[in-house]
């Protein structure tokens, strides 16, 4: 494995033989990439359901028409019609923590790369964490976020920066969940702040006010660039991310600059408490 960068994420041309080679190396490295790989729509799944069990999105009219655990990720139109969720992600934030139980990982592969840009951006919640201070360490030990589906910074539904529209059924699925602030990796143990941005509403007890400036202060502090990755995607590309230890954020491209992604997001495993 090659490192990406200096502080996290590796990446390699061939994926191990032994998944247990794959499954040690993302925990360590938190974004693994696979470049130029030769999947079939069933072959990806098949290697995504190394990492656990997907967890179809709520938006399904973007479910691949064989696989309903892919989301395809995608600007392209077919008679006049969008084939894919278009603008997906582009604020940092953390996959499915406005579930229950959120995600592990997610996994893409690149199907079509824009001429410009459509990299995504990483920032490592282990550095952040480690990076507070003590008294703010020992301020947030014990809290709890709200979470739901959205971007508290962008609730404008014409925004190319919203979290991504929700019919009206879809929405009656969600409900408001509770993560905690710092939270310890369920596989590493290690503690890292979780989804400051994105998802986050408010905090359990706090009056609202304090709650979003206290989270815009670790969302300003987390997504710091010394703590960032930015990935460059090839055709072909397979990309893992670690969601309880990242946040990550598209960012925006031309709209008629073809951009295509199969996207399976694995869930955690279910929590006894």
């Amino acid at each position: 494995m090659k490192k990406l960068g200096d502080g996290f994420g590796a990446e390699a041309e061939r994926i191990p033989g032994d998944f247990r080679e794959v499954w040690d190396a993302f925990f360590a490295a938190q974004v693994l990439v696979f470049r130029n790989q030769k999947f079939g729509a069933g072959g990806f799944l098949q290697f995504a359901r190394q990492f656990g069990r997907p967890e179809p999105h709520v938006i399904d009219q973007f479910h691949h028409p064989e696989h309903a655990d892919f989301l395809i990720l995608s600007n392209v139109q077919k008679d006049g019609q969008p084939t894919g969720l278009a603008d997906a992600g582009t604020y940092f934030h953390t996959d499915y923590s406005y579930l229950d139980v959120p995600a592990r990982c997610t996994t893409l592969y690149s199907i079509q790369v824009p001429k410009v840009g459509g990299d995504t951006l990483f920032a490592n919640q282990y550095a952040a964490y480690d990076g507070l201070s003590s008294n703010l360490k020992k301020r947030i030990g014990n809290l709890v976020a709200l979470h739901h589906y959205g971007n508290r910074d962008d609730l404008d539904r014409g925004s190319r920066t919203v979290a991504s529209i929700l019919s009206e059924d879809q929405e009656k699925k969600m409900t408001w969940v509770r993560h905690p602030v710092a939270r310890k990796h369920p596989v590493t143990g290690r503690t890292a702040l979780y989804a400051v941005s994105g998802s986050s509403f408010g905090i359990d007890g706090m009056p609202e006010d304090e709650a979003i400036d206290l989270l815009d202060e670790l969302k300003r502090h987390s997504t710091q660039e010394k703590y960032q990755l930015r990935l460059k995607y090839g055709v072909g590309d397979v990309v893992i991310w670690d969601n309880a230890s990242l946040l990550h954020s598209a960012t925006l491209i031309d709209p008629n600059d073809p951009r295509t992604l199969w996207r399976i997001t694995i869930k955690e495993e279910r929590r006894l408490s």
